[in-house]
């Protein structure tokens, strides 16, 4: 869901000033887009997550069709859906979140893929297809574009002064138990601030089913999160990656891609600051964000080949490079920077795939639940 980072604030116009082509990344006989006709004006509205694509893809997908994007930014799921129920949303490609997205498709504000206008769909991992068909039965609606999983980033020097070592690591106890939580207080803790992501964590933490819509059941994951309410200093879902870097936040319940980032940064910094990524041993959510095109979309042609250029491997591997979010086109995977896709967080192994799971589709009634049981939570009452 992720790259949440707010500090580039990216826009088409003035990624089009960086120009140029990555390594590899020219037209392959499929790439470029699948024709927009010259009817359509040569315009795309592309709303996406911040940070959350290679800096170079916008420029070179400009170059290749001689289509001029806008591209506007948001930090969470919550903003995308507000925009796209109450219609006339104004962009022709976003990226909703796959449980987000399986009930925009219920309320009808995407419009069917014209599948053969999309061939790089032949690239996508059909294991991948098949978990999304769930929520998007033949996939209908929309594609992957890239899949990560919510964890635990940490401070690694400060963990092991609090505790001896990073072990603790390994559990969501180290969150949800007020006895170790509070010993972290002084150095920093962030909470995403979704309930769409901390609810069914705790859920989960819990023993309960994360996908439940009992209230009652609920109730205890806001009961356990009030719990450790006094220990969290912030609540957010993007700022959480530069203070993470450095150092001013020591613990957080975050995605992955922007962990791993804030780790990176810190090392180019060269800060001292040690950044580390941990998907509990009791499991995690895994998610995946989709690209999808809005009923009303001014430019469909464009956002098919627009879509259609993201699925080549060599863009989808640039974009992992980039933002380090596993990609779902299976050719990237060899093309992908050694270094991250032998990296556990983000390609993680079978043995920690058994233990992820997925997002359920909430009815209104729970979304309702959800959000008043959050502001009950970051409110103190």
């Amino acid at each position: 869901m992720k790259l949440r980072l707010l500090t580039l604030g990216i826009a088409a116009t003035l990624l089009a000033a960086c120009g140029g082509k990555p390594d590899g990344a020219a037209a392959g006989d499929k790439t470029a887009a699948a024709g927009a006709p010259a009817a359509e004006e040569k315009v795309l509205n592309v709303y996406n997550y911040s940070d959350y694509i290679a800096e170079d893809t916008i420029p070179n997908f400009e170059k290749q069709t001689g289509i001029r994007v806008t591209y506007d930014v948001y930090d969470s799921d919550e903003v995308l859906e507000t925009k796209l129920l109450a219609g006339s949303s104004g962009y022709d490609v976003v990226v909703p979140t796959l449980n987000f997205f399986g009930r925009q498709i219920q309320a009808g504000v995407f419009r069917e893929l014209d599948k053969s206008k999309i061939p790089n769909l032949a690239n996508l991992d059909p294991a991948v297809m098949e978990r999304i068909a769930a929520q998007d039965p033949g996939n209908r609606f929309g594609v992957p574009y890239m899949s990560g999983t919510t964890g635990i980033g940490f401070n690694v020097d400060k963990v092991k002064a609090a505790f001896g070592s990073t072990d603790v690591t390994n559990s969501w106890s180290l969150v949800f138990d007020p006895a170790k939580i509070s010993k972290l207080k002084d150095c920093g803790v962030t909470l995403l601030d979704t309930p769409s992501d901390m609810i069914p964590i705790a859920l989960h933490y819990l023993g309960e089913d994360p996908h439940s819509a009992d209230p009652a059941v609920i109730q205890k994951a806001a009961d356990l999160i009030k719990g450790i309410r006094p220990y969290v200093q912030n609540f957010h879902s993007s700022q959480y990656v530069s203070s993470l870097a450095n150092g001013t936040t020591c613990l957080v319940v975050g995605w992955s891609g922007d962990i791993i980032q804030a780790r990176d940064r810190a090392e180019e910094a060269g800060n001292n600051v040690n950044v580390g990524f941990s998907i509990p041993k009791e499991g995690a959510p895994q998610w995946f964000d989709m690209l999808a095109i809005p009923a009303d979309a001014k430019h469909p042609e464009n956002a098919y080949a627009f879509i259609n250029y993201l699925l080549d491997p060599k863009v989808a591997a640039a974009n992992t490079d980039y933002i380090q979010y596993a990609n779902p086109v299976a050719a990237a995977t060899p093309l992908v920077d050694e270094a991250i896709r032998n990296d556990p967080t983000i390609y993680p192994p079978d043995e920690v795939k058994a233990k992820l799971f997925t997002y359920a589709v909430n009815s209104p009634e729970t979304d309702k639940l959800y959000t008043r049981l959050w502001t009950e939570i970051k409110t103190g009452h």
